[in-house]
């Protein structure tokens, strides 16, 4: 994956439908918050820093540190394992999970405090290196 030179402003203002666009304004300035960044573009995902992984099995590549997509059917926010956060997400309210994406289609109907939390720990994962068996160095 890799950063664009797209305007973020320009991509959140062209996201539809509207209930989408505002939780991308939400989201933006929720992320903003929690990292202490400014958002970039890494294609349709509006990502947070940078770093670079690589799993023991030799995969390897670059990603945002946190990041979020304002996909049609529902805002993706990006993470290293849903499973992790078990216990936050039973308290977050309307949402559904991947192994590493959390959607949710209306950010008005969920807890903001909690999705915060489990932002701001993700984030401290990668920080510190706390990955598991992925090695992840931030590069900006």
């Amino acid at each position: 994956m890799k950063k664009t030179e797209a305007d973020v402003g320009e991509f959140v203002a062209g996201v539809s439908p509207a209930k989408r666009q505002r939780d991308a304004e939400t989201m933006v300035a929720l992320l903003r918050e929690v990292t202490g960044r400014e958002p970039e573009m890494w294609g349709t995902i509006v990502g947070f820093g940078s770093c670079h992984y690589r799993y023991p099995t030799g995969t390897e590549g670059d990603v945002p540190i946190a990041a979020f997509s304002p996909r049609r059917q529902a805002t993706t926010v990006y993470l290293l394992d849903t499973g992790a956060h078990a216990d936050r997400l039973g308290k977050l309210g309307p949402h559904e999970t991947g192994v590493g994406c959390l959607y949710i289609k209306d950010l008005e109907e969920i807890d903001a405090d909690v999705l915060r939390e489990i932002v701001a720990e993700d984030y401290r994962r990668v920080i510190e290196g706390d990955t598991g068996s992925a090695v992840f160095t931030v590069t900006d």
